[in-house]
């Protein structure tokens, strides 16, 4: 923190107006009342020179209240440049500070002023001090460090200082050491602590024990709720999320900003948009404490696009006003036009921002990266991944280049792909990762590149990188070429790594309800008619024409080209189709959501069918949104 900053002399403010302050009137309990609550820079710098005019400046009660009013309206510099010009400063004068620094997330200056209390003042902190201390421990070690010097001098057992602890081992992922704090705060702990030790639970995942203390909690409070649904959605399990939302509103527990932002990514998650809609609905009619603002719009922007309604997040983004419409709204818009393969609006929308005055980040270039991959987009790709450090100073992290090798290799520049991941080891501090190694051989299986399929296998069986996918690519790599004793010897490595295949499973919306399927699935209560339906959508499509595609069964089937159809056409991408088409009136769009990528035989036969049904179909596999609409995709069957 500076201490240059400039602050009011007896000279100076000879010609200084003051205010309204008359300095005759001006006594120091005067002057400390008036100062009581300030937090305007500019008021707070007229009293203090009335002050000095007026020789109180100098009471200890004034130069307090100075300080705080100063860290109060933001100008922590002239706060500290204040407190460094006070005689005999005491510890309550420190611990504001610190937590007037450490409360904004400026934990290294607040921990420095700590230390300039301790060591240059030789003060002892207060329980007060600790408290406000810890929260800006960045490291498990200094939060230990002060927690021994806290038992030194019998603090510990401070509520304030107690729950400080706790939270202080919480962001520190250190349940066991929180939990014994926690327990020693028993029969009555602060309801902070009791906060505090669920939000450390809910961010490491223990949602059973996090749920277990939240059940028993005779009263709970917004945090409470929140940090509850915190947990469900950071850790996968948004249905727990959404029932624990409406069961909040039910208590009579008002939601603010954050439960619904939180409710809004659950939705995201599960894809459901009537839900989400009804959220939307929720914000537009709540008045009190949730507005639209850059946060609960960027929400909204998201669970749109990511739920299939590109069109609805569009109309989110336009309704936000400009001063609301900031960098993380445009890189939710430009990533929902990515995902959905609309890559030219993308990159108009990366113009815009700049056009506005707004700069990038990363995200953003992921963003507008991701959109020229879903399209081919070569040339455009290069320009922008040049321009980030060339343009806007931003270093390329794996992240970009990773998007990049996944457009060379769509765009069938396997080779081209392969030399920029090579080269990244020596000209780039961002190393190849597993995720880009994995996209390179995907498409080598794309293209039919097996010799270079091979070797990349090869590097990541022997560094130790290879997972399900890696193994299930160079598979695919061998079954397409009906190299059959190769996929043999392929699924044997499999097995004995003991590492198995992500199964594939295909989930579609009927009402609020999501229904799942997988390949062959027989289990639900309408598999006679879903079959029935199945076979009638085989005849629609052979109808127009279609030949299944045969080539993709990736099993050892000899030439028994009809166990190949059959094979197809069970696919739960078709499956969750049919259930789509006997559960929901006609002309009503259908959505399916699958765990891996598109199949080409079952993105054929979804296009053949919204013609022939005049359906909407929308389909999102691992990588991004199909729209099928009367016998064509959005992706130009480039995906």
């Amino acid at each position: 923190m500076s201490t240059t900053a400039v602050l009011p002399s007896p000279a100076s403010s000879r010609h200084t107006s003051g205010g309204s302050v008359q300095h005759g009137a001006l006594t120091a309990d005067r002057a400390a009342a008036l100062l009581t609550g300030c937090a305007s820079a500019r008021r707070a710098s007229e009293l203090h020179a009335a002050a000095v005019r007026a020789g109180v400046d100098q009471d200890k009660a004034v130069d307090f209240r100075l300080q705080r009013a100063y860290a109060a309206s933001g100008r922590l510099d002239l706060a500290v440049a204040l407190l460094r010009r006070t005689a005999d400063p005491t510890a309550v004068f420190y611990t504001s500070a610190i937590h007037a620094h450490s409360s904004r997330g400026l934990h290294q200056a607040a921990l420095a002023l700590l230390s300039e209390m301790l060591l240059s003042h030789g003060l002892l902190p207060t329980a007060h001090t600790l408290s406000a201390s810890l929260p800006a421990c960045g490291g498990l070690a200094v939060g230990r460090a002060l927690h021994g010097y806290a038992v030194k001098l019998a603090l510990s057992g401070e509520p304030y200082v107690a729950t400080a602890l706790l939270g202080m081992y919480a962001r520190s992922g250190e349940a066991a050491a929180a939990r014994a704090l926690f327990d020693g705060m028993r029969p009555d702990p602060h309801v902070v602590s009791v906060t505090a030790m669920l939000t450390c639970y809910a961010k490491m995942g223990l949602l059973d024990d996090a749920r277990s203390l939240f059940d028993g909690l005779p009263s709970k409070d917004l945090i409470c709720w929140n940090a509850m649904m915190d947990g469900y959605t950071q850790h996968g399990r948004p249905s727990e999320a959404l029932r624990l939302f409406r069961r909040m509103l039910r208590s009579g527990v008002e939601p603010d900003e954050v439960s619904v932002v939180l409710a809004l990514s659950a939705v995201a998650q599960q894809g459901m948009a009537e839900s989400g809609r009804w959220l939307h609905s929720f914000v537009s009619s709540s008045s009190r404490r949730i507005r639209l603002n850059a946060r609960v719009g960027t929400a909204l922007i998201d669970m749109y696009y990511k739920c299939g309604s590109l069109e609805d997040a569009v109309a989110v983004f336009r309704d936000l006003s400009g001063d609301v419409r900031d960098i993380v709204a445009w890189n939710a818009m430009i990533n929902g036009y990515a995902l959905h393969g609309h890559s030219r609006e993308a990159l108009a929308a990366f113009g815009q921002l700049r056009a506005q005055g707004l700069w990038p980040t990363n995200i953003t270039f992921i963003g507008v990266l991701n959109a020229c991959s879903h399209s081919g987009l070569v040339d455009e790709g290069r320009e922008l991944l040049a321009s980030m450090e060339e343009e806007y100073g931003i270093q390329p992290k794996v992240e970009h280049y990773g998007c990049m090798v996944d457009l060379l290799g769509r765009a069938g520049r396997v080779e081209e792909a392969f030399d920029l991941v090579q080269s990244m080891k020596t000209t780039t501090t961002a190393k190849p990762d597993a995720a880009m190694w994995a996209s390179l051989l995907a498409a080598c299986r794309l293209h039919k590149n097996m010799a270079l399929g091979e070797r990349i296998a090869d590097h990541l069986v022997a560094n130790g990188l290879a997972n399900s996918g890696t193994y299930v690519l160079l598979s695919n790599i061998y079954a397409a070429a009906g190299k059959w004793r190769e996929v043999g010897r392929v699924r044997s490595m499999m097995r004995a790594s003991g590492i198995q295949k992500e199964p594939g499973c295909s989930a579609v919306e009927v009402g609020r309800r999501v229904v799942e399927f997988v390949a062959g699935d027989r289990s639900h209560p309408r598999a006679a008619e879903i079959y029935a339906k199945l076979e009638e959508v085989k005849g629609m499509a052979r109808a127009r024409g279609h030949v299944p595609r045969t080539e993709l069964v990736l099993h050892d089937l000899d030439d028994d080209d009809a166990a190949k159809e059959q094979a197809l056409a069970v696919h739960s991408e078709k499956l969750a189709l049919a259930f789509g088409l006997i559960s929901t009136p006609p002309g009503t769009a259908i959505k399916i959501v699958k765990n891996l990528r598109a199949c080409a035989d079952c993105h054929a036969v979804l296009k053949l069918v919204s013609e022939v049904t005049g359906r909407k179909i929308v389909f999102r596999d691992r990588s991004r949104f199909h729209h099928f609409v009367d016998g064509s995709c959005t992706c130009g069957d480039y995906w």
